[in-house]
């Protein structure tokens, strides 16, 4: 049995966790202080994703850069690869929080989003 440890980013608390796993299948969590912990654990352990944030060039902006962020969750293992994707976009101003700057980063289904406003200069 192979126990791993892990300290949860679920919530504020930062719990310690302690996962069991046999043959690469989740045996128990230990640790969480709420379900989020639980959720996490699991997951981080099986199949890791993570949000990607970033910044694209904006062309004729009030700012040179606009913040991204994937849509969703990515695999861990594409991160490379969003970031490879989105390192030559440049868009045009004006932009708004929520704009698609790049459709199915990566081949991954995920978009790239804006997570700022940015007005033409």
């Amino acid at each position: 049995m192979e126990i791993r440890n892990l300290t949860c980013i679920g919530c504020p608390l930062g719990c310690t966790l302690k996962v069991a796993l046999d043959n690469g299948e989740v045996k128990s969590v230990s640790g969480n202080t709420c379900k989020r912990g639980d959720v996490y654990a699991r997951k981080e352990v099986t199949h890791p994703t993570r949000t990607v944030t970033s910044t694209v060039r904006v062309l004729g902006g009030e700012i040179a850069m606009v913040s991204v962020k994937t849509e969703q969750d990515i695999p861990k293992e594409k991160i490379m690869d969003i970031m490879a994707s989105i390192a030559d976009v440049k868009i045009e101003a004006p932009v708004k929080i929520g704009d698609v700057i790049l459709a199915d980063a990566a081949g991954t289904g995920v978009n790239i989003v804006a997570t700022k406003d940015v007005a033409r200069g």
